[in-house]
């Protein structure tokens, strides 16, 4: 893409520590730096417990940074006051993993969808709140005859469409979608995500998708950011990683994704092999040298920067030299 992109938001050197006790922390989040595009999909992608999930709730505040800076456009917000970020929170939801804990079980399909224009105070009167409410579900599938149901008469995927419908009720510019299709059937997933795609189209939405699942990730992703142990590996055009992937682990996470060929059942596959590190005491120098068959004595002593190399950016010492 040549033509000039506009960021929506962007952090600065952010990182997000859990303390366990007085001295010791869990780094989930460890000085990342990225930008987030106005249209795009970004994907963040990589193995369970390696930050992503924090990383997106940190970028809206869900979670409150230990240090570094995160803009709107060009404001900062990392540190404003709930009244002065209200406007921009709105312009950021979230639509959440599991759609069984994420709905109220009290609450009716119209309530559950109108708590936001309510908050907001979006609609004039009930007729007019009742109407929008009625458009929301149109837009994700639900029908509007079940408009006074409660989560519990629904399924999976029609709990996530509702869970859809409440994200995208305030017009907002963003949407972190945290693992949105992870906990529904696999004949379901395909339903949802072309509507996640639909939407973004319809509504000219900017999204961040989480996710593990590397074939779903290639199916709505424009640029795709590979994290591990808190850190980015790897980010660039969705294409262009999966087609040539440079990082060691981003190949091993590529070289993992099942492919639909019984001639190929019996090709054995590299593995990673070594000792998992640990969040609360993560290695020194490059945080995949434990796992990585190329780690040399500079990987376990210096750093990685993340570089430009053959059009994406990779923290690697051994790739482009």
């Amino acid at each position: 893409m040549s033509e000039k992109k506009n960021v929506l938001l962007r952090c600065e050197h952010l990182v997000k520590e859990y303390p366990v006790d007085r001295k010791r922390s869990v780094h989930a989040v460890s000085d990342i730096s990225l930008e987030l595009y106005e249209g795009e999909c970004l994907a963040l992608v990589g193995e369970s417990g390696c930050g992503k999930s924090t990383l997106g709730r940190t970028l809206i505040r869900l979670h409150p940074s230990t240090s570094g800076k995160i803009f709107y456009k060009d404001t900062e917000i990392t540190s404003m006051k709930p009244s002065e970020f209200a406007p921009y929170r709105r312009q950021m939801q979230m639509i959440f993993q599991d759609p069984y804990a994420s709905l109220d079980p009290r609450m009716t399909v119209h309530d559950i969808i109108a708590e936001p224009l309510v908050t907001y105070k979006v609609c004039e009167n009930k007729e007019a709140l009742k109407k929008r409410v009625l458009e929301l579900m149109d837009a994700v599938g639900v029908p509007g005859e079940f408009l006074y149901r409660y989560p519990h008469q629904f399924s999976g995927g029609q709990r996530q469409r509702i869970g859809i419908a409440r994200a995208i009720a305030l017009h907002p510019s963003l949407v972190i979608c945290d693992e949105p299709v992870s906990a529904l059937d696999v004949s379901v997933q395909s339903q949802v995500l072309n509507l996640l795609k639909d939407i973004q189209a319809e509504y000219g939405l900017t999204y961040l998708f989480i996710s593990h699942d590397l074939s779903v990730v290639r199916f709505i992703s424009d640029r795709v950011c590979v994290m591990f142990l808190g850190k980015v590996c790897e980010i660039g055009d969705s294409e262009l990683i999966y087609r040539e992937p440079l990082h060691p682990y981003t190949r091993f996470l590529i070289n993992a994704i099942p492919v639909a060929d019984p001639t190929l059942r019996d090709t054995e596959k590299p593995l990673l092999q070594g000792e998992i590190p640990s969040p609360m005491n993560p290695p020194a120098g490059c945080r995949f040298h434990t796992r990585c068959p190329y780690a040399t004595e500079r990987c376990q002593k210096e750093e990685p920067a993340l570089r430009p190399v053959k059009g994406r950016m990779v923290a690697c010492h051994h790739v482009g030299e």
